[in-house]
């Protein structure tokens, strides 16, 4: 179904170039502040209520998506292309680069100056930090990351503060619980910085191997963030608000040895979660690999596949904003 005019006349959309994110990359969650945020919430609360009563619109027909993936990705590069033809725009997907051009020895900066030749908007996944903004200072066209290496991942941090917005109804106050990998985990890194913004306490769990970096510790102690580090999640679980699981990341280890030292480290089931609050969530980017019992997905604090939805609304969100839609 096609939206029109009278649909549109409650909603932040339309055409505004002069938008302060139009033409813009989002490369960062450092980008981020709280009226950003609220910003992104309320446009992403929008395209959720769109989605529920028209399904697909054509508030970005005639736009391009470049889909650039130099890493395995299905729920990233699916959500962005499902966010993108649900605007109805169309997607280049490139998910074999080592296929490409790039397997030639052709650089980045212009792979990606070639794909805007083509495309509006750029999403990019690599393996190396920093490269998202190596891609975005080359390219004239908006770049949206969508993860290098163990850097960022900001629409996934942007996803995970509206699931928590949308599930429990604000950020303020709340007491979040980072576990697992979280030495190699782009999606805490991120998620912690934009919790940042909010007033909350942040728990990390994990084994010793896969402390959170220092210096990210030390980037929220300077914002006053109260923070508090642990081995097991029997002590701070019962006061956890939102339990943030991710998955020991066997493609970051050098020794797989040490990998298999820590694999099963922690395990989240209905007997676990006996000693949790019974209003709380439990959140994961997905993939899992055993970290989440298969047996607590029906538990109603079990989040994470309404998080995977909760993306679909954000990227839609993002991509008419950068593209003067919103």
């Amino acid at each position: 179904m096609t939206i029109n005019k009278h649909n549109l006349s409650h909603l932040p959309l339309g055409d505004h170039k002069t938008a302060p994110w139009y033409g813009k990359d989002i490369i960062s969650v450092k980008q981020f502040d709280r009226e950003a945020l609220e910003y992104i919430f309320a446009v992403s609360h929008e395209m959720h209520d769109m989605v529920d009563h028209i399904g697909t619109f054509d508030l970005l027909k005639g736009k391009i998506l470049a889909n650039l993936f130099y890493e395995p990705s299905t729920r990233t590069s699916s959500s962005f292309t499902a966010a993108m033809e649900r605007l109805g725009g169309s997607v280049i997907p490139i998910n074999e680069v080592k296929y490409s051009s790039v397997s030639k020895g052709e650089s980045l900066a212009d792979t990606v100056r070639t794909l805007e030749c083509y495309a509006d908007v750029i999403v990019l996944r690599h393996p190396e930090v920093g490269s998202a903004a190596i891609a975005a200072k080359a390219a004239h066209k908006p770049v949206i990351n969508a993860g290098d290496g163990i850097g960022e991942h900001p629409t996934q941090a942007l996803l995970d503060a509206f699931t928590i917005r949308e599930e429990i109804g604000h950020l303020d106050g709340l007491t979040v619980t980072l576990l697992g990998d979280l030495k190699h985990g782009r999606t805490v890194h991120s998620l912690a910085r934009l919790l940042s913004l909010y007033k909350v306490k942040i728990n990390y769990v994990s084994p010793d191997i896969l402390r959170m970096p220092p210096e990210l510790i030390d980037e929220l102690k300077q914002k006053g963030i109260e923070q508090t580090e642990y081995f097991t999640l029997d002590e701070c679980l019962p006061q956890t608000d939102v339990l943030y699981v991710t998955r020991v990341q066997k493609e970051r280890f050098a020794d797989e040895a040490t990998y298999e030292s820590v694999k099963g480290a922690y395990v989240i089931d209905p007997t676990v979660m006996k000693a949790a609050k019974e209003r709380m969530i439990v959140m994961h980017p997905l993939p899992r690999v055993g970290e989440i019992s298969t047996e607590f997905d029906n538990d109603p604090r079990a989040a994470y596949f309404r998080q995977m939805e909760y993306g679909l609304y954000v990227r839609m969100a993002l991509l008419a904003m950068v593209l003067g839609k919103a």
